[in-house]
């Protein structure tokens, strides 16, 4: 009884890792009950049921607001809702399940401390390509001065390694096993060797950002939506024109938090054209583009201060449930009003604008550190994050987006100006740090101040290098592992 025990201690410290409890410190041991469970255990089957079991309680403590998303804009109804979201849970539990199972073979070894790591850091790295990403470990280390040294190095997954090692070390003190095998820990010093986060400074430029606060669930009219545009142009030449000097170079409107069709609504398109030349700024701000086939695009199109077109950014990586609807979950509504499964786009744009580079990502594509820094790596000097987030309601769920993508900034050392529909809009330094934050739930602007820049982190010039050794670190190690003992002639 005391395995189970352990395997749920675990998927309660992972929970309140994480906004809305948001204990970090908690990163360091959460793993720790399960890894000892897991070393107890010697049944195969038994370990991954370990793992599967505590992964459903985590996905459940911490997405519970999926059931929120389906229940209200997805109109499945509390039943059908609480069904959805019950087989999410179960489906991205196998994860953990999966990690149980081999991790309990390696917890057996005098490498049990960097190989835990390396397979959880394999295995972590796996969910967007498989289904859904959110919080990774590392996430939780995004206010650690040390550890944050690691990101514009291995990205996030350096601080998940960090952190699952001291798990580890931690499990095998538990078990009163060999202290050499806690000698791997002894490099860890190292990381105040790494350069320190960037001091915290104002930017050189300056943006207006614009938070619309419209309701998700309003039901728009061709007068409604003609008034939330003009009400938004207002607030939009108001801050602009209130911001004193230097004026701001850019204009920024979050995803479409309403039905702002740019290329078939003359209404909208002259609106924005005419707000980008009194402006005088490059205006960015989301909206829905048609494939030529007519499917929907989620997109983000930028006009420069002659109010002319210059470009257009198709989301790529886009939301399960919200934007399409994953195999095997055709019974679950789509979120969006959109006629449909949205298309995703297939080329990365990164803007030219007053003489500097500048790139979108949309939303959820936050959570891809990979699709990032490919942005940076293409040249754009400060990144912009347009999102809409009222779709969470009240929930944990914006704090923990926001925490992913200040991790994206630190990676890359690129100042993000994060545009929201109603929070949290926010500009994020180069070290990850909040510099400046709008209040929730308010119409309102901002102008929030940023820099250029043009240096490449070895993250943004290698990628996701340590995550794929890692893969090949467990991989040799599960084979060693799994080798039958040599036995003499």
């Amino acid at each position: 009884m005391l395995n189970p025990l352990l395997a749920l201690l675990t998927a309660a410290l992972l929970i309140s890792t994480f906004p809305g409890i948001d204990i970090a410190l908690f990163a360091t041991v959460a793993l720790a009950p399960l890894l000892v469970a897991l070393a107890r255990e010697a049944r195969h089957g038994r370990r991954f049921l370990l793992g599967w079991g505590a992964g459903i309680v985590y996905w459940f403590g911490v997405c519970y607001w999926i059931q929120f998303v389906l229940e209200v804009h997805g109109g499945m109804g509390a039943f059908g809702s609480w069904g959805a979201f019950l087989l999410f849970c179960l489906a991205k539990a196998v994860h953990l399940g999966v990690f149980a199972l081999a991790a309990g073979l390696l917890m057996r070894r005098w490498y049990a401390v960097p190989t835990v790591s390396a397979l959880w850091v394999a295995i972590e790295a796996t969910h967007g390509p498989l289904g859904f990403a959110w919080q990774t470990l590392g996430n939780a280390g995004i206010d650690m001065s040390i550890p944050m040294r690691l990101a514009p190095v291995t990205g996030v997954y350096g601080l998940s390694f960090v952190f699952v090692m001291m798990n580890a070390a931690l499990a095998l003190v538990a078990l009163r096993r060999s202290r050499r095998e806690l000698l791997w820990l002894l490099p860890l010093p190292l990381l105040y060797l790494l350069p320190a986060l960037p001091d915290a400074r104002p930017g050189t430029e300056r943006a207006v950002l614009v938070q619309p606060n419209a309701s998700e669930s309003e039901d728009w009219t061709s007068k409604s939506l003609t008034e939330a545009q003009e009400r938004l142009a207002y607030t939009s030449l108001q801050a602009v024109l209130n911001a004193g000097k230097p004026a701001p170079k850019l204009l920024i409107w979050p995803e479409v938090p309403a039905p702002f069709y740019f290329y078939d609504d003359p209404g909208f398109r002259d609106r924005t054209m005419d707000l980008a030349r009194l402006s005088r700024t490059w205006f960015l701000f989301g909206t829905v583009a048609h494939t030529p086939a007519g499917a929907p695009l989620n997109s983000a199109v930028l006009l420069g201060p002659d109010g002319q077109y210059t470009g257009r950014y198709d989301k790529i990586y886009l939301v399960p449930f919200g934007e399409f609807v994953p195999p095997f979950f055709d019974f679950v509504n789509r979120i969006t009003s959109e006629a449909g499964d949205f298309e995703p786009g297939k080329e990365l744009v990164v803007f030219q604008a007053d003489g500097h580079r500048i790139a979108s990502f949309i939303c959820y594509e936050a959570v891809f550190p990979h699709l990032v820094r490919r942005f940076a790596a293409a040249g754009a000097e400060v990144l912009v994050n347009i999102s809409n987030d009222g779709y969470f309601g009240r929930s944990a769920a914006r704090d923990q987006h926001l925490k992913i993508a200040r991790m994206r900034a630190a990676e890359n050392r690129r100042w993000i100006l994060r545009c929201t529909n109603n929070g949290v809009t926010t500009v994020i330094d180069p070290a990850g740090r909040i510099s400046e934050r709008l209040p929730s739930y308010e119409q309102t602007a901002m102008v929030g101040s940023y820099s250029y820049i043009g240096e490449r982190t070895l993250y943004t010039r290698f990628g996701d290098w340590f995550a794929w050794l890692c893969a090949a670190l467990a991989i040799a190690a599960l084979a060693v592992s799994l080798r039958p003992p040599h036995s003499p002639r």
